[in-house]
């Protein structure tokens, strides 16, 4: 296996210097006003603001900060866009870069592009909604779909959901469809919850951490510091991890003096790189020498899970060949990762979208959700399961209703909050976000409003999925700045975008949901951009001009507090939100913090899942295996650095590879190469040595996506982003 040449660490002084820089640009009482105003982190979903302040996490630790904090605060602290650019056409426009894109400022008016025409024009806010609403109205609700991403608050998600259902359909998806719905899934039949069963406390008090596809590093930098921690407590933190990530090798924090000057702290106590997509294999073969060697727990296994027995034949029958061929680790790799476990006596299981891009995302949760069962890792302080969610409340417009199912019960008390009948109310299940596309592009939605997000650049396939969007004859986007998902897929369509308030402009308070299920408040109140108007008062405005609520109902939506009490009375778990604007008092969710070994499944017992281990062989005609991943300078779609810092890239248009590889390909790191699978082809690709299985290799999302098809996970339908045949010639 090869190794990194480039020096192993993450962080560092570099880190500080950027931000400093970064700051700087915004302004310093700027950065310092929107970094310490009582709002949520717009970045990840790990937690930090909210009435602590900006810079402090859930458990009152102050300083917390990251790039990530500060990167999303310099897209928003940005002049309006000056309207003689909206001259220029659509094709001009796309000339730019996404992260020139970003960087052109925030949008200052609502801007339309008619179906016939080739560039935006800026409108009145009048005109705005009532071409909006009469769109909405001249189209079958059947024919519409509704999607938001995890950048919208609470009170924003529960309105656009309760506004698409009783308009009239259930076509409504978040952005949770492209990254952790297998976990939600997986989690759900497992442990009957599909969310974390931890809280930030329980990270003080584990001794091993396992990260599994996941880089925290660059994607949840203060997730380190717990890895860090765990480690100077004498505790263990084991990387499951295709790629060999500097910044989970070794990490210079930058708030520790200590940490920076030594050149940076230990994180990985075991580094492990099976084969893309070979998780299911890996993590059953831990379990497998866990029962071989009686690493089991049989009082817990005994009195608090079902299934058992299955999963022990299952896993007697798997071949240990089968499991070293499939991963590329060797059996006394995998038996030192489960003596690893076996010794400890509370462990954490973290793991990221290398876990869920596959095919079979569900299967690689319940897997890992099976190790935790096996030693009774579930249901007790210190130990549990931790998804690393993306986006800061991503799980919370979940939590809110935004999905295309909703429970009878759910819909029954969400339906009396608001005295309507919900008789009223579709009960046919909607699409999911990729399927509302390939009804799109079937010609079958004639309206779709999209509150945040970038769906042209999250949609796998790029060429498929801006023809899609295309066919959907009226569209209206909600967003702060451009991106490419307003450029691409409008050529024959119209479009209307939306200036909205970023979290801590918004005129009245907000909430959110952090990855360990403890809402916050967000207070608002800076105002940046005149024109921009809440998300709530655009939806509340549409819904009442194509829904038709009595008063009654009016009144109970009339502004964020009586949202969120209506939210109170309809969502389980949610009952002090009614209060939380006057108390400002934060709280965990009721029911999810796993500390006691009680789950909500029919026999109130935990379930192992047993699998078949048939993973279909890869096409000779494609002989590599890529993942796409995201760089140490991005924000899901949101490119801030074209370089990547940690893994030594200075461009996005290349292709990280195994030494060997490169070498029997004929070439040498520099050159460049076409990649090509069944979907699409990138060009003139740079070559990059880096560390990674042989037969393997990565490329960024979203340039990526026109290589990914649409092939996804048949039970929790994510797309396949981290497992694609491509052949490189």
């Amino acid at each position: 296996m090869s190794t990194i040449k480039s020096k192993p660490v993450g962080g560092g002084f570099k880190k500080i210097l950027y931000a400093l820089k970064t700051i700087n640009a915004i302004g310093v009482p700027k950065a310092s006003k929107a970094l310490n105003s009582k709002n949520t982190c717009k970045a990840c979903g790990l937690g930090m603001g909210g009435q602590n302040g900006g810079m402090t996490d859930e458990q009152g630790v102050f300083p917390s900060v990251c790039n990530k904090s500060v990167q999303a605060q310099s897209t928003d602290i940005q002049p309006p866009i000056p309207e003689a650019i909206f001259d220029y056409t659509l094709d001009e426009f796309r000339k730019l870069s996404s992260m020139e894109l970003e960087k052109i400022g925030r949008l200052g008016h609502p801007i339309y592009k008619s179906a016939d025409s080739d560039r935006f024009k800026t409108v009145d806010w009048d005109w705005a909604m009532n071409k909006l609403s009469d769109s909405f109205s001249d189209t079958e609700p059947d024919r519409s779909f509704f999607y938001s991403s995890g950048r919208s608050s609470n009170e924003s998600g529960f309105l656009l959901q309760l506004l698409a259902r009783m308009y009239g359909t259930n076509n409504v998806n978040n952005c949770s469809y492209y990254c952790h719905q297998a976990t939600g899934v997986g989690m759900s039949g497992t442990l009957g919850t599909g969310t974390a069963t931890v809280e930030l406390d329980d990270l003080d008090y584990c001794e091993l951490i396992f990260v599994i596809g996941a880089n925290p590093a660059s994607n949840h930098p203060r997730f380190i510091y717990k890895l860090k921690a765990c480690r100077e407590r004498g505790g263990q933190v084991i990387i499951i991890n295709p790629a060999k990530e500097p910044g989970l090798v070794k990490f210079a924090v930058p708030k520790s003096p200590a940490s920076l000057l030594s050149g940076g702290s230990e994180i990985a106590t075991k580094y492990v790189q099976p084969k893309i997509g070979s998780d299911l294999y890996l993590l059953s073969g831990i379990a497998k020498s866990l029962l071989e060697k009686g690493g089991d727990k049989d009082e817990f296994i005994s009195e608090h899970t079902d299934r058992f027995d299955e999963l022990n034949t299952s896993l007697s029958e798997l071949d240990w060949t089968s499991v070293v061929q499939q991963t590329g680790v060797t059996k006394e790799e995998i038996e030192s990762i489960a003596e690893l476990y076996r010794a400890s006596r509370n462990s954490i299981f973290a793991w990221g979208m290398g876990v869920t891009h596959h095919k079979h995302g569900v299967e690689n949760v319940e897997a890992i959700a099976n190790l935790a069962l096996l030693r009774g890792m579930v249901g007790r302080t210190g130990a549990g399961l931790l998804p690393l969610r993306g986006h800061s409340n991503v799980q919370g417009i979940g939590t809110v209703g935004v999905k295309p199912k909703l429970g009878e019960d759910s819909i029954t008390a969400t339906m009396t909050a608001l005295n309507v009948n919900a008789a009223k109310v579709p009960t046919k299940e909607g699409l999911d976000t990729l399927s509302c596309l390939e009804a799109a592009d079937r010609g079958e939605m004639d309206a779709a409003l999209f509150v945040g997000g970038n769906l042209y650049q999250a949609t796998p396939n790029s060429g498929w999925a801006a023809s899609a969007l295309d066919k959907i004859k009226f569209k209206c986007h909600l967003t702060t700045t451009l991106n490419y998902s307003h450029l691409f897929g409008n050529e024959n369509s119209e479009a209307l975008i939306l200036p909205v308030c970023a979290r801590d402009e918004e005129p009245e308070p907000t909430t959110q949901e952090s990855m360990f299920n403890f809402v916050r408040l967000s207070e608002g109140g800076i105002q940046r951009i005149a024109n921009a108007r809440s998300e709530t008062e655009i939806l509340r405005d549409l819904f009442e001009r194509i829904c038709r609520p009595d008063e009654k109902t009016s009144a109970k939506l009339a502004n964020n507090r009586q949202i969120r009490g209506t939210i109170a009375h309809s969502v389980a778990g949610m009952e002090q939100l009614e209060t939380i604007d006057s108390s400002g008092k934060e709280f965990h969710i009721k029911n999810r913090v796993l500390h006691k070994p009680e789950f909500n499944t029919p026999s109130k017992k935990a379930v192992f899942a047993v699998h078949s281990f048939d993973l279909p062989k890869q096409d000779g005609a494609y002989p590599f295996m890529l993942a796409s991943v995201r760089s140490e300078g991005q924000f899901n779609s949101i490119i801030y650095e074209s370089k990547d810092t940690y893994r030594g890239t200075t461009h996005r248009w290349c292709v990280l590879m195994n030494q060997e590889d490169i070498v029997d390909l004929g070439k040498k790191p520099g050159d460049t190469v076409n990649i090509r699978s069944a979907h699409g082809d990138m060009r003139d690709v740079s070559i990059h040595e880096f560390a990674v299985p042989r037969g393997n290799v990565l490329a960024y999302y979203p340039e990526a996506n026109v290589l990914i098809g649409l092939e996804r996970d048949p039970r929790s339908k994510t797309p396949a982003f981290k497992s694609v045949a491509v052949a490189i010639e």
